[in-house]
This record gives structure tokens, sequence and C-alpha cells, in this order.
């Protein structure tokens, strides 16, 4: 069976512990190489998992002919840059969201794309669980009634000033670094885009970066409410509400690819949940099928999973929720 060659950009926590084992396991993957900028990092990461090349520098693996595709898993204010690069030298490109900094980087690179024919992909893993597409099928269903609300918290808690995720020159902050679900997810849910958004945002007076951000999303058929946050007590769940039936998530963004994921749908709103039925989901890795995805669309010459149009239109809803908690209005 044809495999896509895969080389990764960085030696990240996500790559080297989620995301590489995961490709290692698809049936369309093959890493074939790793680079950093600081070459005995990757020849560690490379050795510890059975990764055959290793490179000193970034450009040196954009540069070998026998690489197809590129994941990209650098911090955020590289994505743009690195992504870029790689399209130039006809890579495909798997990158971590945010796409970029802005929505004018992510019309960049879309532009990019469309002059060099590459296929580029936002990394939002959430889009292929099966855990999702089945959300997204209920709400399509009619099982749910007219759907009307979401409700969904992602938070954790990192205070430390040396990370990254708490660096505003990098991009970091609470909204790009786990917020950015709740607006795709939402929007998957509704099928629609968000006419609206207001925005409430508490900063570190220290780095700057959002602590602490809280959205109301105003969609055609109804509205999405999120919290998101990287100074509270690690927590993730999603509630979908209809007129005739709601469903939860209970892991919804780092599902476990350990054990199986749950949803429970209430069809008839007992508050003591007596009618609550309860939808398991076989193990699976959310990475492995994401990277398998992009592998075939590279393989098929088909599309993308995600296309970087809907990318463009989650920065752009990152910088009106921005934009609201500055002006303090609703903002378009």
């Amino acid at each position: 069976m044809k495999r896509v060659r895969w080389g990764v950009l960085g030696a990240a926590k996500i790559a080297v512990e989620k995301v590489i084992p995961a490709m290692q396991g698809g049936e369309l993957c093959e890493v074939t190489a790793i680079a950093s900028r600081d070459g005995a990092r990757a020849r560690q990461a490379a050795a510890s998992l059975g990764v055959p090349t290793a490179y000193g520098s970034y450009e040196a693996l954009l540069d070998d002919p026998d690489i197809d595709a590129v994941y990209n898993p650098l911090p955020n204010h590289l994505h743009r840059r690195w992504t870029v690069a790689a399209a130039e030298r006809g890579k495909h490109v798997l990158c971590e969201k945010p796409i970029g900094m802005s929505a004018a980087e992510a019309e960049e690179i879309i532009a990019v794309r469309d002059r060099t024919g590459v296929k580029i992909q936002e990394a939002f893993m959430v889009r292929t669980h099966p855990q999702w597409t089945k959300a997204v099928d209920l709400c399509r269903s009619g099982r749910l009634g007219a759907v009307r609300s979401y409700v969904g918290c992602f938070t954790y808690y990192n205070d430390d000033p040396a990370n990254i995720r708490n660096m505003a020159e990098a991009g970091g902050g609470a909204l790009m670094d786990i917020g950015c679900y709740l607006l795709t997810t939402s929007r998957m849910v509704f099928g629609e885009e968000p006419r609206r958004v207001l925005g409430l945002v508490e900063r570190d007076p220290a780095t700057s970066v959002d602590t602490l951000t809280s959205m109301v999303l105003d969609f055609p058929s109804g509205h999405a409410v999120g919290t998101c946050s990287t100074r509270l007590i690690p927590y993730q769940r999603v509630q979908v509400f209809g007129d005739k039936g709601r469903i939860e998530i209970e892991i919804p963004f780092n599902a476990p690819s350990d054990r199986p994921c749950r949803m429970w749908i209430d069809p008839v709103g007992d508050l003591a949940g007596a009618a609550i039925d309860t939808i398991e989901f076989p193990i699976c890795d959310q990475y492995r099928i994401q990277a398998d995805a992009f592998s075939r669309a590279v393989l098929d010459g088909t599309d993308v999973a995600y296309p970087l149009e809907l990318s463009l239109q989650n920065m752009r809803l990152i910088e009106a929720v921005f934009r609201s908690a500055e002006t303090g209005r609703w903002e378009t």
C-alpha cells in the first residue's frame, strides 16, 4: 500500500508524544524525518521514535526530495513562515492550530496553497473524531429538534512565564490555544457562521496574554456560549441543546486514545437522568485518523477534511472576540 512520506518540523511535545506515534500507527503514513534547530535534539527524538533521518535545520528537511508532506507543530508565531516555506518547496502541509497569528496570515497561506497546488490543512483533529461526526449527525438528524444552544468549556492551569503559551509575542493565551476549539466546534454544530460575537477577556498583567476568555456567538439558528482559561482547574465539556433533546460530550477535545469516549443523549429533559442514553465510541486515536485522512487526500488528489477557508473564518472570529473585549460591543 502506498504511503505518504512525512517530515516533522521541530520536536514539540505534541509531536513526539502524540502525533508522530499516531502517524507511525497509521495505514497511510510513513514518518521519515524530523528536524530541529538543535541537531542533537533532532537526533535524540529520531532515535527514541525510530525515525530514520534527523536534520539540524528546518530548511534541510524541506529540501529533502523524499518527503511528500510536512507536519508543522512549531509555536504559533512560526506557523505561517514554515507552512509557506514548505508549500513553496512542493510539500503538502498539516499545520497545528491556529493556522497563523491573524486572518491576514491565513489569507496569505490560502494564496500560497492556490499558487503552488499543494494541500494545506489546519490540524483541528476533533473534526474527524467519531464522537464529533456523530454529534454533527445527531444535530442534523432532528433527534434534538431545532438546535438552539451550544455551551462549552475548556480550561487548564499554566502560570509558567517561560512556557510558550504564556508568551504574547509567540501567539500565546487561552483563546488562541484552546478557545479556538470552542469556535470551530460550535460552527460545526450549527452548520453555519455566527452573525456577531461578544467577548470578555482577562489578561495576565505581567505577560499580557489572555488567561480567561468568554464569548457569545450569535448564529442565525441560536447561540453559542464558551469559556476558556489557562488559570483554572483542568476541565472540558460541551453540551448542545435542542427543543426536543440534548447531547453532552464528556471529553470533547483531548479525547483519550486508551479508553472509549462517551456521549450522553437526553431525549426528554429528565433532570434525574433516568432516560439518558449513553453512546460509547470504540478506542481510537484522533491524531491517527486525522493524519490518515490528510494522507488519503494527498494520495487520491481529493479535498482535505478541513479547508483553509474555514480556518480563515476561525481566525476572523478570534480577532472579533478580542475586538469586542476592547470595545465592549458586539463585533461582526
